[in-house]
C-alpha cells in the first residue's frame, strides 16, 4: 500500500486546528505519514497538537520564516510516494486520501492530481462549491487556479523542484503546481475532496490586495526558467491579461473597487477574451463603486466553477 505524506503548517489557528487534524487522522486510508509543523503558536495550538502527537510521524513547534518555510520543513521529512499539505484552517472530506491514491494507481504517468473543493465559512457552513476542470500547464501559466487543499503530488516530481519559494506568501502553491506540471501530466478528478475555510483572518481576505503582485512575480520567475519560458511565450498576452484579472479579483476582495476596475480594463486591452470571460468582476467593481456592495457579493460568488 502506497505511503501518503501529509503536512500541516500551523500558526495561531487553534479555533480550526483540531478539525484539520482529525480530518487527516480519521481518513479511511491506513498508510498516512502525518507531519505537523507549528510556528511557535501562543493561542493553545500546541496543546491541541500534543493531544494527538502519538499519531503523528513527526511534529515540531518553533519559530520559522512563514508558511512556505514550515511546509518545506515538512517536505524534507516526508518519505511517502505521494505528498500533500493541508493548512490548519482547512480540512479533508472523508475518503479523500484513498480516492487520490486510486487516481494515481490508475494513471501512473500523472504527477499531480486535484479534486474539487468546498468553500466554507468560520462555522464550517458551505457557501460555494468550487468545481474545477482539466487544466494544462498553459492554463496554469494563465492563472487558472487550483484549490490547494485538494491537491496531491508524487514526491519524485516535487523533489525535482526547490519546493515552495519562501519569498512568496500568497500564490506560492500556484508556482509550485507550474513547476511540477513540467515534470509530467496533471489530472483533475471529478470528486470533492476538501474544504477551504474563508474567514476574516485568512490571507484570501485579510491581505487580498497583495495576491496580484505575486501573479506578476510568477510570470517573471517563469520567464527566467529555461524550460518554462518557451511555454510562456506561446500564451504571453493571455498570461499577462490573466495576471491583471487575478489582480482585479483580489483588489475587489481587498475593498479597492476603483483599482480593481483599472486592473480589469488593462486585462481587456491586452487580451479581450480573458477579461470578458470574467465580466462578473467588471460588474461587481462598478456596483461597489456605486455603493451596491451586497449585489456585488452575490454576483462575484454566484459561479460554481471558481477558477479566478
Amino acid at each position: 500500500m502506497t505511503l501518503v505524506s501529509i503536512i500541516t503548517p500551523s500558526y495561531n489557528q487553534a479555533s480550526y486546528l483540531e478539525q484539520t487534524i482529525l480530518s487527516v487522522l480519521d481518513q479511511d486510508y491506513a498508510r498516512i505519514e502525518y507531519i505537523v509543523v507549528d510556528g511557535a503558536s501562543t493561542d493553545g495550538s500546541v496543546e491541541i497538537i500534543r493531544k494527538y502527537e502519538s499519531r503523528f510521524a513527526w511534529w515540531v513547534s518553533e519559530k520559522d520564516r512563514g508558511q512556505a518555510d514550515a511546509i518545506n520543513k515538512g517536505f524534507a521529512r516526508a518519505t511517502g510516494d505521494i505528498v500533500a499539505w493541508l493548512n490548519s484552517d482547512d480540512y479533508y472530506l472523508q475518503g479523500a486520501v484513498s480516492a487520490a491514491v486510486k487516481v494515481f494507481e490508475e494513471h501512473p504517468d500523472v504527477v499531480l492530481v486535484y479534486g474539487n473543493m468546498l468553500a466554507v465559512d468560520e462555522e464550517g457552513r458551505t457557501f460555494n462549491t468550487l468545481n474545477y476542470k482539466q487544466l494544462t500547464i498553459e492554463d496554469l501559466l494563465c492563472f487558472q487556479i487550483i484549490g490547494q487543499p485538494g491537491v496531491f503530488m508524487r514526491r519524485f516530481a516535487l523533489q525535482k523542484t526547490n519546493g515552495l519559494d519562501a519569498t512568496f506568501h500568497f500564490l506560492l502553491d500556484h508556482l509550485l503546481w507550474i513547476q511540477i506540471a513540467q515534470q509530467g501530466k496533471i489530472l483533475h478528478a471529478h470528486q470533492t475532496w476538501s474544504a477551504a475555510r474563508y474567514h476574516a483572518e485568512a490571507k484570501n481576505r485579510a491581505r487580498a490586495a497583495e495576491f496580484g503582485r505575486e501573479a506578476f512575480r510568477i510570470l517573471e520567475t517563469v520567464a527566467r526558467d529555461f524550460h518554462l519560458a518557451p511555454i510562456l511565450a506561446k500564451v504571453t498576452r493571455r498570461a499577462y491579461a490573466s495576471a491583471h484579472r487575478v489582480d482585479s479579483r483580489y483588489l475587489l476582495d481587498g475593498g479597492q473597487p476603483a483599482k480593481a476596475l483599472s486592473a480589469w480594463m488593462r486585462a481587456l486591452f491586452i487580451h479581450p477574451s480573458t477579461a470578458l470571460a470574467r465580466m462578473n468582476i467588471f460588474v461587481s467593481a462598478v456596483l461597489n463603486l456605486l455603493g451596491l456592495g451586497k449585489i456585488r457579493n452575490v454576483i462575484l460568488n454566484k459561479r460554481k466553477d471558481v477558477n479566478n
